[in-house]
This record gives C-alpha cells, structure tokens and sequence, in this order.
C-alpha cells in the first residue's frame, strides 16, 4: 500500500505541487479581496491596523503581515490610494477627488468638488502633457477640532 502511494507521489509530484500552488494563489486572492471590498466601502480612510482588525474579523487566521503586504500590493496595482499623515491611510476610492487632512485628530475628508472644478483636470491636458490622474492633499483642523 506504501510504495503504491509513493509511486503515485512521485509520479504526479508536479500536478500536486501546481494545485498546492494554486489553492495559496486563490487563499491569497480571496484575502485580497476582502480587504479590498472593505476598504471600496468604508469612507474613514483607515489605517493598515484598521483595516486588519476589521479583516481579522472576518479572517481570524490572517495575519498583520498579510493584510500589510496585500495593502501594498493593492497599491502598487493602482487598485486602493495610499495617504499619508501622521501614519499610512488607505482609501478604496480611486477616482479623482482630493483630501483634507486634520492636524489635530488624524481624520481624513474626501473632497470631490475641488477636483470636478479643476480646469487641468476638465481640460485633461497641460502643455507639458495629458494629466491622467492628481494626489491633492489639504491640511489644517476639521470642524470638530476648531470648536475645541
């Protein structure tokens, strides 16, 4: 009975090893997307440990260091926007719009009609080239902050 199972390991060892390889490739899509549904439907811009303790949630298996390096990869695919402050936030919003950031209490705000009024944006074109996209980031004290 051994040495028939180990004729068949050995005979199907690549097969085995691709369908190994394919069910991480599929865990790992799977992850991804998880994150990347959370992150399309939330509008607080979370941070990387935001958005793990959301997914451990639904993942209680997955670690910090997956939800890491898939945040990077979603952004490197031009999938999510990266916003920097104080620390790393993400968003799920990937048409042009800009953001204000608070100085105070870290919280971002979207703001799409600055964008919508720009003439560089509504023209499409500068004379130095076609704009295909924009990273406008404002910073001072929301609403909240000013009142404190």
């Amino acid at each position: 009975m051994i040495n028939h199972l180990t004729d068949f390991l050995i005979k199907n060892y690549n097969q085995i090893r691709m369908s190994i390889n394919k069910i991480k490739k599929e865990r790992l899509t799977s992850q991804r997307k998880i994150i990347l549904d959370y992150l399309k439907s939330t509008k607080t811009h979370p941070t990387a440990q935001e958005v793990y303790l959301v997914v451990k949630k639904i993942l209680p298996q997955i670690s910090r260091a997956t939800v890491y390096r898939n945040l990077k990869m979603l952004i490197q695919k031009k999938e999510i926007l990266e916003i920097n402050s104080e620390v790393c936030h993400f968003d799920g919003n990937i048409f042009l719009h800009g953001h204000f950031v608070c100085q105070k209490c870290d919280k971002i705000f979207d703001i799409n009609s600055l964008c919508r009024q720009c003439k560089v944006i509504k023209k499409n074109k500068i004379k130095i080239g076609k704009v295909q996209g924009c990273n406008i980031i404002f910073y001072g004290l929301c609403k909240k902050c000013q009142k404190k």
